[in-house]
């Protein structure tokens, strides 16, 4: 899969043996992880790396002698930053684990067990990344605090925060209410003392229910008094809060002057819209709340459902724009008409509606929705003098702990709604459970397909020119992998290869495809037109010889000399196969094929790679070809490789050129060969001059 070059890891590696070094890198970049890794060589360059741009993580090996374990941890602990440090050991005793955690380390691993140290990377920077997201929210937490502050100073409405019973905070409006001049009046004072006497037992009971836990009521009344003494009728609304971190209850006490029934129809009135007699949007997200606490705290589930007119802008245009409230009310009727008593609906905004479905499984939501579709598409809706047949989209998510929380729940269902009114007359919901199952149906239906090509030949090969720099007019050409969809598309391999990877494809798909160049490259010398291809092979081939004894059985079946083969691998699994890879190029080296290193410059040391195997040929990574001509550390790294590979008579191909100016540099490097659309574009046939 590609790797997101934004999300890549920033890797300090501190350890004595390049190889080992980067064999580590190796091994993240092959599991997926995208690294940019940084190897200090001396113990001023720890520092100059940290006041960078920002590590991300430090791998420290306990046997580093050039700079120990204790000289890492003091300058870490010196720069005041977040970065986790892992010790990396050949062996753990007790005596050690306690030294080495002594310095900070967070975790040690074992040399010798790779998945040890995949995971312990994995779940350090997820506590990274969540420690660093901690503090963002923090920070967002205490300006919102800060605005709540100003916003309550400012607020008409006389509203204290109490803790276990206590005042720890009150505005203006509440402390002119009962008559006290400043809050020291009233800090500490216990809220039993703003209650009239014979209210203060039943009220003394309700403090300890909600200290309990136990959930507010909406609404309670009873009679207060003031600092002089004069009892008055109030009523109390009661919210959790919290305030400076400490959990607390905001009361709002509003003084009652009005019939009580009164009172409770204002309120009524207060959280509903004026115009459809739904719940406004206010109230709704305070529903909402609720249930995501709940699936949250009690693995509760509910269903969300957004709704919104199809072509509303246009709908307006033909009836009118006067008949905007009339479509919210029929709307607003409609929907009652086809919800339950366990669900309460809510104008969410000017044309969009939403549904809470409490205790609703993902059929039950699924279910709402379809039928809310059916009860619209198929009623006739009057609006003013006009009537029509008002199609809806539904976009809505499944409640649950895989998603509680409001934010993520919201961003779900607008999500799917904005999906659905791209079709119209549509429902999406989106299923948390459903996707890990979708997921694996996914996973599955690659590896039908995967398959299926190799069964019935299903793979096309296309065939890009390797273009000679220096003359050379011979025909060379990469074989460059495509998956047939079966509808005319073809498909990269980008797409499928890290699902045939872990399926255990890949050895299966590297035979087909060296089977197929070798049969063209019999095919062209037949045409007395000899071709070299270079072909990519997988780290999957190198464990066994099946491949070896398949390529010298389809060499000998198509007469085609070994010299015309050359087979690619990446340097990265090179590094982490070391041993395998020099066995299969000696093994294949037998039958005269060659061996070519691809994305080949990027490793912390690459050349010392080519000490331990020596390919004929080198890829450079793409990396290097982007931005070419106005990049000068990407020239200078050119340089430096295409000169170490001529002492070595190696011969370097560029692939993946863009431009004229980069083919300029390049021949002024000494490359040998240049390969991308630039120069010729790949497809089915060979047909490239290269005279």
């Amino acid at each position: 899969m590609a790797k997101n070059q934004d999300n890549a890891l920033r890797l300090m590696v501190v350890d004595d043996s390049m190889e080992d070094a980067e064999a580590i890198v190796s091994a993240l970049r092959n599991a997926g992880i995208a690294v940019r890794p940084l190897r200090p060589a001396a113990p001023e360059d720890v520092a100059a790396m940290l006041s960078g741009p920002g590590i991300d993580m430090v791998l420290v090996a306990t046997t580093s002698s050039a700079i120990p374990l204790e000289e890492v941890a003091r300058q870490l602990q010196a720069s005041g930053k977040d970065v986790p440090m892992l010790a990396i050991a050949e062996s753990i005793d007790t005596e050690s684990f306690s030294r080495t955690h002594g310095h900070g380390v967070r975790r040690i691993v074992l040399r010798n067990d790779p998945q040890l140290l995949l995971n312990a990377v994995r779940d350090e920077r997820q506590d990274l990344e969540a420690r660093r997201a901690l503090r963002q929210l923090e920070a967002r937490v205490r300006e919102t605090e800060r605005r709540c502050d100003a916003l309550i100073d400012s607020s008409r409405d006389p509203i204290a925060y109490v803790h276990e019973g206590m005042h720890i905070r009150a505005n203006a409006a509440y402390l002119e209410m009962f008559g006290y001049e400043s809050f020291e009046d009233v800090e500490g004072m216990s809220l039993l003392d703003m209650v009239a006497p014979q209210h203060v037992e039943e009220f003394k009971d309700l403090l300890k229910r909600l200290a309990r836990g136990e959930p507010p009521p909406a609404r309670y009344e009873l009679e207060a008094r003031d600092t002089a003494g004069e009892g008055f009728p109030a009523s109390m609304e009661f919210i959790t809060a919290q305030y400076e971190g400490e959990p607390c209850l905001q009361v709002i006490f509003r003084r009652e002057e009005v019939d009580p029934e009164l009172a409770r129809q204002v309120e009524e009135l207060r959280q509903r819209d004026p115009v459809t007699g739904l719940l406004n949007r206010p109230t709704f997200l305070r529903r909402l709340e609720d249930a995501v606490s709940n699936a949250a705290s009690d693995g509760g589930r509910h269903g969300l459902l957004m709704i919104e007119p199809d072509n509303y802008q246009r709908l307006l245009q033909e009836m009118g724009l006067d008949t905007a409230d009339d479509i919210a009310v029929a709307a607003a009727e409609l929907l009652r008409g086809c919800i339950g008593e366990d669900a309460v609906a809510a104008r969410y905004g000017e044309h969009r509606l939403a549904v809470l479905v409490r205790d609703s499984d993902y059929a039950a939501t699924a279910g709402m929705a379809e039928r809310l579709l059916a009860a619209f598409s198929g009623q006739v809706i009057q609006a003013g003098m006009h009537s029509a047949v008002i199609t809806v989209s539904i976009g809505g998510v499944q409640i649950g702990e895989k998603i509680a929380s409001v934010s993520q729940v919201l961003a779900k269902a607008e999500q799917a709604l904005q999906t659905a009114l791209g079709i119209g007359n549509r429902c999406e919901i989106f299923d948390p459970a459903a996707a890990d199952r979708a997921e694996e149906e996914h996973i599955q239906a690659w590896v039908a397909r995967l398959r299926d090509a190799l069964d019935n030949n299903g793979f096309v090969l296309h065939y890009q020119p390797v273009i000679s720099l220096h003359g050379d007019t011979g025909a060379v050409y990469e074989a460059l992998l495509r998956l047939d969809d079966g509808g005319g598309e073809l498909v990269k391999p980008l797409e499928f290869l890290q699902i045939a990877e872990e399926q255990g494809l890949l050895w299966e798909i590297d035979h087909h495809v060296v089977g197929r160049a070798i049969a063209r490259i019999g095919e062209r010398m037949k045409d007395n037109k000899p071709t070299t291809l270079l072909v990519k092979i997988s780290q999957a081939s190198l464990h066994d010889d099946s491949l070896v004894r398949y390529i010298g059985e389809q060499l000998a079946h198509h007469g085609v000399p070994g010299e015309y083969l050359v087979l690619q691998l990446p340097e990265a699994k090179v590094f982490t196969h070391l041993k395998a890879a020099r066995d299969f190029a000696d093994a294949v080296g037998r039958f005269d094929c060659r061996l070519a290193l691809s994305e080949f410059g990027v490793g912390l040391d690459s050349f010392q790679l080519l000490s331990h195997l020596q390919p004929h040929l080198l890829k450079l990574d793409r990396s290097f070809s982007e931005d070419l001509a106005q990049n000068a550390e990407s020239q200078q790294r050119i340089n430096e490789i295409a000169g170490k590979a001529r002492e070595m008579g190696i011969r370097t191909v560029a692939e993946y050129v863009q431009d004229a100016a980069s083919m300029t540099i390049l021949f002024g490097a000494g490359i040998d060969y240049a390969q991308g659309n630039f120069l010729a574009r790949s497809g089915p046939e060979m047909n490239y001059d290269f005279d």
